[in-house]
């Protein structure tokens, strides 16, 4: 079963990257949005093309990482995430997507795996206190551990920054918070 990529924090860091980051201009931009439509489309060959097309400059322009990191994402390519999302963290390391691609990656690969997310993002918790996806996905690495009452705690802060309605819906989506949905529901 394909896991769906966390995205709350996508929109939320693309927002962030167009005004802290020199915008991308033509014909980049265009190859940009041709790629993220290819990706809508569910055409990730044709979306890979597209990126090919951005000048050497764009390539390694955050919002293009992004794009790129989602390809990978699509194509379960966790090696290639990895490296894409440590590009990310020297592009844009005031920017939280980049720890949560590195963390998520790096549960996925080979030689990593819960501990190594662990270890990866926790950082961040403390650099993005009102990031409501980072203790999320602490919850759910700690849950996966069979860590609850870690998870319980994590889930909390999350739910104090993101909000209850919008976290328990998350929370109630997401396989890994499985044990704990009992108790997610009567929230």
């Amino acid at each position: 079963m394909k896991r769906r990529v966390k995205k709350k924090s996508a929109a939320g860091s693309r927002a962030s990257i167009i005004h802290s980051v020199k915008p991308l201009l033509p014909p980049d931009l265009h190859h940009l949005n041709a790629a993220m439509g290819w990706l809508g489309l569910g055409c990730p060959t044709d979306a890979r093309e597209e990126l090919k097309l951005l000048s050497a400059t764009s390539q390694q322009h955050p919002a293009a990482l992004e794009v790129r990191w989602t390809l990978c994402v699509c194509e379960e390519s966790w090696t290639e995430a990895l490296a894409v999302a440590e590009l990310e963290l020297i592009a844009h390391p005031i920017n939280a997507s980049g720890w949560l691609h590195r963390a998520y990656a790096l549960r996925r690969i080979p030689s990593g795996g819960l501990g190594q997310a662990w270890k990866a993002l926790l950082p961040a918790s403390e650099k993005f206190p009102t990031e409501p996806v980072i203790p999320f996905n602490l919850a759910c690495y700690a849950c996966q551990q069979k860590k609850l009452e870690l998870a319980r705690q994590w889930l909390q802060r999350s739910i104090q920054i993101g909000g209850k309605e919008a976290i328990k819906k998350m929370a109630l989506a997401d396989e890994d918070l499985k044990p704990l949905w009992p108790e997610i529901q009567n929230l």
